[in-house]
């Protein structure tokens, strides 16, 4: 394949994979290729079918890095699956992006037939790539319509994830399920030809689990959009919002060049940088771009959209301009009951402390699916405030009652051992932390402005204590050196403690004052340096010394930070930030920053219907680059597709490496 030279991104990161020592990062021994089974199928223009589509077999590469900011390379190209054999043509345009690429073409009526003539490896993730076409009765071809579906693992590899297809699966091709597959899978895709993982046992995961989130947001065999989640019970999708943008691509999918009126305004409202950057030349890149950039230019793509709206392939759509182009799932499952804090574990399952009138813990699986007869009510769970996952997968749960102790549970929610486990300077914690060692860390606020930092062995045993400094909330995180950081709600202070990484002995505490009022959370970024969130609408960032380093006045504002409850960190160091407005109306937000601080949320953050009127108290982000955050006042959760970039889970992995803030 020859790549295209106009995608010129800055990289983030290098493109080479990670090469790491925690036994979850190890990458695997290439697998052997499976032959590949037919499929056929109808490539649609919102309604209509398109004729002489070229369509592309495509598997996710595992060589390198892509995803928002990386380039396009020949490293982390996707791999081209189709051969000369049987029904396939050789894409012979020199100077194309998928010039030597042999695909197969559409009838009048939009169908189409792979017979079988590729292979795959087993477990890998695969999708389908339209290019061009004609709508109707239209006698020109589009160059400009680019459309996606994702068909999930590579068939005949026993127990991998992904909605693997079989033979004879029929696929509709079409704006729907080009929206659905571009946020689903944004976190590891530069365009529509390079979408790479970087071969870890955990980017394969999360790339693998990003594929499988396509199936809660159409139907495969239909192009059709779905209000209910089809795997989760009580899941909810934003079927107006992906209609909408599914209606916008087929402003452009339905004309007869990518120079029309709607491909001009749509490409050039899909930048790579939103209204800058490198503008796409198919709406399937478009549609990729969207899902990295989806707080810029959701107004102006709305205007023109608008006009046609009566007229609108794909129905309900949207009524009035949303405030941001961001998809979010919602779900009730499992129990979840007014939960406080959220962690994810390696197999990208979400675990969910419930601070209710029956206090539990809820795991879901990546797919919002309720897992192991969840909730959890056993290990003496009492008010959990704040949990966090081992290096074995096992949860810790932080009781925050009077005088309050910690929870252990195993990967199938068992307790562990004599859980819940006391003593050892545990009074009413709010915060949990696991380091590298699997050793976990407590926050305790005994109200009397002397609480400490408590260490345990992964059996419970008590190890060291601090001296006193009053920690609260969930502020409690360790970095990649294995330093402590804690907050103190009271006096507004961050106190480093130092332990010895052989023994986990209590070394010293270091205590800093930034000059913020209120703290609540703090995470760490790939530069270990510390962000802390406050009640105060600002957020703070702190090198390892201690020292400020935010720009201006040393806050980051904007962004629709407002009452800040929680921080967490993606793996671009992106800083998310879960936010409670009150008022009227009272709205839940995320903002997000880039690592500079620059602000990547409009003025109003991101948000979602299934977040209004609650109370956004904790996030976390995924191996997939999704954004998961609970919701305290509906009891629910919300997952953001493909907001955030990937990033090592659980975070006690980045901590064992000295990765955390990058892509696993």
């Amino acid at each position: 394949m020859r790549l295209s030279s106009s995608v010129l991104y800055l990289p983030l990161f290098g493109l080479l994979p990670l090469v790491l020592t925690g036994c979850t990062m190890s990458s695997n021994a290439p697998a052997t290729p499976e032959q590949g089974v037919a499929i056929q199928g109808r490539v649609m223009g919102g309604q209509v079918p398109l004729w002489g589509a070229q369509l592309y077999l495509f598997q996710a590469n595992t060589t390198g890095y892509a995803g928002p900011g990386i380039a396009g390379s020949t490293s982390n190209a996707s791999k081209s699956l189709l051969t000369s054999a049987g029904n396939t043509t050789q894409d012979t345009a020199p100077g194309d992006a998928t010039f030597d690429d042999y695909y197969v073409t559409s009838a009048s009526d939009g169908s189409w037939a792979i017979t079988g003539d590729y292979t795959c490896t087993g477990g890998a993730q695969v999708y389908l790539y339209s290019l061009g076409g004609g709508a109707g009765t239209n006698s020109y071809s589009n160059s400009g319509a680019g459309l996606l579906a994702a068909l999930g693992s590579c068939p005949g590899t026993a127990g991998s994830t992904g909605n693997t297809f079989s033979s004879g699966l029929f696929i509709v091709i079409n704006e729907v399920s080009t929206v659905a597959t571009a946020y689903a899978f944004a976190g590891f895709a530069t365009d529509a030809l390079h979408v790479s993982s970087s071969g870890t046992t955990l980017a394969k995961t999360g790339i693998a689990n990003a594929f499988a989130n396509v199936t809660n947001m159409e139907t495969l065999g239909t192009g059709g959009g779905v209000a209910l989640t089809t795997t989760a019970s009580g899941g909810t999708v934003p079927q107006a919002e992906i209609n909408t943008l599914a209606d916008i691509l087929a402003t452009c999918v339905n004309t007869t060049a990518p120079s029309s009126s709607a491909c001009t305004n749509l490409f050039t409202n899909a930048q790579t940088n939103g209204s800058t950057g490198i503008t796409p030349s198919d709406t399937a890149t478009a549609a990729i771009n969207l899902a990295h950039n989806p707080g810029l230019t959701a107004g102006p793509l709305y205007s023109f959209f608008s006009l046609i709206l009566p007229t609108a392939p794909f129905q309900p759509t949207l009524t009035s301009a949303p405030n941001d182009f961001t998809i979010a799932l919602n779900f009730t499952a499992g129990g979840i009951g007014t939960p406080s804090a959220i962690a994810i574990d390696g197999s990208g399952d979400a675990w969910i402390a419930n601070n209710g009138s029956t206090a539990s813990v809820t795991e879901l699986s990546p797919l919002g699916v309720a897992l192991n007869s969840s909730p959890f009510t056993v290990g003496g769970l009492q008010t959990p405030s704040s949990i966090a996952i081992d290096l074995s997968g096992n949860a810790w749960i932080a009781n925050d009652g009077n005088p309050g102790s910690i929870t252990g549970l195993s990967s199938t929610g068992t307790a562990i051992g004599a859980s819940p486990f006391t003593g050892g300077g545990v009074n009413q914690p709010g915060g949990i932390a696991v380091d590298g060692s699997s050793r976990v860390i407590t926050g305790n606020n005994d109200m009397g402005m002397s609480g400490d930092v408590a260490v345990f062995s992964n059996s419970g045993t008590p190890i060291s204590q601090s001296t006193g400094i009053g920690v609260a909330d969930q502020g409690v995180a360790v970095d990649g050196l294995g330093n402590i950081w804690a907050i103190n709600e009271y006096v507004t202070s961050v106190q480093k403690v130092v332990i010895n990484q052989t023994t986990g002995a209590y070394v010293s505490a270091t205590n800093y004052d930034p000059g913020i009022n209120d703290p609540t959370g703090l995470a760490i970024d790939d530069n270990n340096d510390v962000w802390i969130a406050t009640h105060g609408s600002k957020v703070v960032v702190l090198n390892g010394s201690g020292t400020v380093i935010s720009t201006g006045s040393g806050l980051f504002v904007g962004g629709g930070l407002q009452y800040s409850q929680a921080i967490a960190i993606d793996g671009a160091s992106n800083a998310w930030i879960a936010n409670t407005h009150f008022g009227s109306p009272a709205n839940g937000d995320l903002s997000e920053f880039s690592q500079s601080g620059q602000v990547q949320s409009p003025n109003a953050g991101y948000t979602s219907s299934t977040m209004s009127s609650t109370s956004p108290m904790a996030l976390a982000i995924d191996g997939s680059g999704d954004v998961w955050v609970t919701n305290n006042g509906n009891s629910s959760v919300t997952e953001f597709i493909g907001a955030g970039v990937p990033v090592i889970t659980p975070l006690a992995v980045g901590v064992e490496n000295n990765k955390l803030g990058t892509r696993p």
